[in-house]
């Protein structure tokens, strides 16, 4: 009898790109982009420890699976199944989708005055052509395998466009869940979010399984902020054991625009957050904060670019991890000053506290500047909590436990000072208490 090889998940792929085209307009000007891709990802596969920046995680036991592309139950979700992983308690827009696929009876979407909807209408209707044509795929760098990956299966995702003057008082909710329906499933999503000129947005981020199964989701956000815009980015991180993220997120800001990203790593068996920042004009600001609370195996690996490309221009990076019981931090932050940009100020840090003695940080904070005229700092720390201050919380009365608490929630707390939302301020911080096993006794 004939032994037929089992498939690699990387052929796979590739060959299963003719039946995706079959659910596709092929006339569509993106599909060009797509199928160069597709070529771009056959060529360099998936990434490995051999690639510097990947170096410290590897994808190697996650891609000798075998997934699903797409998924294969209508199933429906009810409300009160994902009611609470929704900020339900402040008015907002939500764009839903349920194992990649749009739910319209979960979502708030809006076409009055902008466009808070999804992806793929916007891919079918003629007046959203030059709109795509400007920024589609404009800022994702070729040389990125698994963003090819993302571009060559584009169908679904969110589509914002904030069109000029515009400040929506309320935040969107991207929340892309995964049923567990199938034992194993890879999702794409796709977003595309731009905020025209003076206007301003605030978005919520989150992915979450329903049970425990192996969902592997490779999303690419593209962002643009035009001149004097301001976006506030939040990604929530609180996934199952059994999940797997890879997070591309890259942003491109014109001149005096303000773009802030927080990212909360809480959650998940690999996490891999690539945050890439373009300043294309003068007085711009980025910033870059995040807080990862590990345990049990879990791993995170936080990688950032700001390329300061004009003058005059800011960018502030400040990460805080906490890591126990054999958990992996990574931090591979980068910061490049190009020889045009004189009076850059750019400052970078990456603190660490590791709980016990089996959980493990690799961290390298880089600087690469070719203009002389700057201010730029960059700086990592990784060590264990202050002793000293243990036992003076002990001698105070307060069990050991509670006292540990307390001092790495301090060691976090200056990341959400910046978080303009209270209700998703206290949201964050219930999180940390509960990822820490205590109750704080006390809310922002």
């Amino acid at each position: 009898k004939k032994i037929i090889p089992k498939m690699k998940f990387q052929e796979k792929l590739l060959d299963s790109f003719i039946a995706f085209e079959q659910d596709i307009d092929l006339l569509n000007p993106i599909h060009t982009d797509r199928k160069d891709a597709l070529k771009r990802f056959e060529k360099q596969g998936f990434p490995s420890k051999k690639d510097e920046s990947w170096k410290y995680t590897s994808l190697k036991s996650i891609i000798q699976k075998n997934y699903s592309l797409s998924s294969k139950s209508d199933k429906s979700v009810e409300l009160r199944d994902v009611k609470k992983y929704f900020l339900n308690d402040l008015d907002s827009f939500k764009i839903v989708f349920v194992d990649g696929i749009y739910s319209p009876f979960l979502s708030k979407t809006t076409h009055d005055g902008m466009d808070i909807c999804v992806l793929s209408a916007a891919l079918s209707k003629d007046k959203y052509k030059s709109t795509l044509k400007k920024y589609f795929n404009q800022i994702v760098p070729k040389d990125e395998s698994l963003a090819s990956l993302n571009t060559s299966y584009t169908k679904e995702g969110a589509y914002i466009y904030i069109p000029k003057g515009v400040c929506p008082e309320d935040p969107v909710q991207i929340m892309h869940i995964s049923t567990g329906n199938q034992e194993s499933i890879w999702l794409q999503p796709r977003n595309l979010i731009i905020a025209d000129k003076n206007s301003k947005v605030e978005i919520i981020e989150r992915h979450q399984s329903l049970k425990d199964h192996s969902v592997v989701t490779n999303s690419l956000t593209e962002i643009y902020a035009e001149k004097n815009a301001f976006i506030d980015y939040y990604k929530i991180q609180n996934d199952l054991n059994t999940a797997t993220l890879i997070d591309n997120t890259f942003i491109s800001q014109q001149r005096d625009s303000n773009v802030s990203v927080h990212t909360f790593s809480f959650g998940g068996k690999l996490t891999r957050n690539n945050l890439n920042f373009y300043q294309k004009g003068e007085n711009i600001q980025s910033t870059l904060k995040g807080i990862t609370i590990l345990e049990s195996n879990q791993h995170v690996d936080h990688n950032t670019l700001v390329n300061h490309e004009q003058p005059n221009c800011e960018s502030h990076q400040d990460y805080k991890g906490i890591f126990s019981d054999r958990s992996v931090g990574v931090f591979n932050g980068k910061i490049m000053v190009k020889k045009i940009a004189q009076k850059t100020n750019a400052f970078q840090q990456n603190n660490n506290i590791l709980i016990d003695n089996n959980s493990k940080v690799n961290t390298k904070p880089q600087l690469e500047i070719f203009a002389d005229d700057v201010k730029c700092s960059h700086g990592c720390t990784v060590g264990q909590l202050d002793k000293e201050a243990l036992f003076y919380l002990k001698t105070r009365g307060i069990p050991e436990k509670e006292a540990k608490a307390l001092l790495t929630y301090a060691f976090a707390n200056n990341i959400l000072e910046s978080v303009n939302t209270p209700n998703l301020k206290r949201r964050i911080n219930s999180l940390i208490a509960k990822k820490l096993g205590v109750n704080l006794g006390f809310d922002l």
